[in-house]
């Protein structure tokens, strides 16, 4: 017996996520269909032109923004910017340095920072549960 796979398929809203491209700047053929997981990997490997266009000018994703900003998504909520930004604006904001940018940066920051800190203290404790047993 053979048995015949399926071809995996995504929602376009789902592709859009795993690209780290804003949906509604896709082409209307990528946002009306469906992706199979072989046509994303394919766009993942040898991205067409429009895609290249879009992760490098945007309109990016909140959490492309965030991330090119340094800040939190939440963050991004807090300083105001709920929409899909390009690049240049994302580069004005960083030029301006608004007092909530400052501020969610350095929130991020110490977030990091205590990120690492319990990761080294689980870390020495899981040190100290496998040493030699008596």
């Amino acid at each position: 017996m053979t048995s015949h796979k399926t071809a995996q398929t995504m929602k376009p809203a789902t592709a859009a996520k795993k690209l780290g491209v804003y949906l509604e700047a896709t082409p209307a053929e990528f946002q009306e269909g469906v992706v199979s997981r072989t046509e994303l990997n394919a766009l993942q490997s040898d991205p067409p032109q429009w895609l290249q266009d879009l992760r490098r000018n945007g309109p990016h994703p909140r959490p492309v923004v965030a991330a090119k900003l340094g800040v939190s998504i939440s963050g991004l909520a807090r300083g105001g910017v709920t929409q899909a930004l390009t690049t240049e604006q994302i580069e004005a904001l960083k030029q301006e340095s608004p007092e909530w940018l400052q501020k969610e940066r350095a929130t991020q920051a110490e977030v990091r920072k205590e990120a690492v800190r319990i990761k080294e203290k689980n870390a020495a404790r899981e040190d100290r549960t496998d040493g030699p047993r008596s």
